[in-house]
This record gives structure tokens, C-alpha cells and sequence, in this order.
């Protein structure tokens, strides 16, 4: 009898000649892409979409919801999605603020380290250059 039970592998004296396991894909040259991690991204995005659908389901009693002058009911789900909608876009103005404003320090520093001056007055020309003729 042996110790090890057929076909518990390769056999240690033979070297393989196909790759085996995990490193079968990567040795073609596939691998993790931009495409395959929109998918990701994609499949996550239902998965939220899903939640959101069960919770405003779920919570359909009427609110009364007032802001300045407006009053009015809603569903308690909706309620809660356009509060949360509206604090997602108030955070996406103060980030793109707050990337234009770097971007335009770094741009700012990028010009002094050139040597690029601005004008302190603006030019303008005493008189504009004519076309010679043709003689």
C-alpha cells in the first residue's frame, strides 16, 4: 500500500506542464481591468438601489414636511431620500470647490516657478499694423 491515495495530485517526480491553480488565468494575460471594476462598481450600485427600494417600501406612512414657506406630506422614505440627496449634492459642490481651489493654487505656483509674470497694466496698440503691398 502507499501513504498518499490516487489521484491526491501531481506526481512529485513529474514536472507539470500546463500551469495549475490560480496562475492559470494570469498567465494569458487577463486580469483585473478598468471594465471589469466598472462591473464591480455596477453590480454594487444595484445592490444599494435595491436597499433603497425595500426602505422607502417600507416606510410609506405620511410626514409632514415643511421648509421655509412650503409645507406639504410626503411618504417617510421619500422624505428621507431627498434629504439625503440633497446633503450628497451639498457635499459634491464643497469638494468641487475645493478641487478647483487647489487646482488653481498649483497652476498659480506652476507659473511663478516658470518666471511667467502677469502684465501689471494692460497693452493696448497704438495702431494696428497694416498689410504691406504687393509691388
Amino acid at each position: 500500500m502507499t501513504d498518499t491515495p490516487t489521484g491526491a495530485g501531481p506526481d512529485p517526480g513529474v514536472p507539470p506542464t500546463e500551469p495549475v491553480g490560480r496562475g492559470a488565468l494570469s498567465s494569458h494575460g487577463t486580469g483585473r481591468t478598468r471594465i471589469s471594476a466598472a462591473w464591480i462598481w455596477v453590480i454594487a450600485g444595484a445592490v444599494v438601489v435595491a436597499l433603497l427600494l425595500v426602505f422607502i417600501l417600507q416606510n410609506t406612512r405620511s410626514v409632514k414636511v415643511s421648509f421655509f414657506t412650503a409645507n406639504g406630506t410626503l411618504p417617510l422614505g421619500v422624505a428621507l431620500l431627498l434629504a439625503t440627496i440633497g446633503g450628497l449634492l451639498l457635499a459634491g459642490v464643497v469638494a468641487s470647490l475645493r478641487i478647483w481651489q487647489l487646482r488653481h493654487r498649483l497652476t498659480g505656483q506652476r507659473r511663478l516657478a516658470r518666471g511667467f509674470r502677469p502684465p501689471l497694466a494692460p497693452t493696448t496698440p497704438t495702431e494696428p499694423e497694416r498689410p504691406q503691398d504687393a509691388r
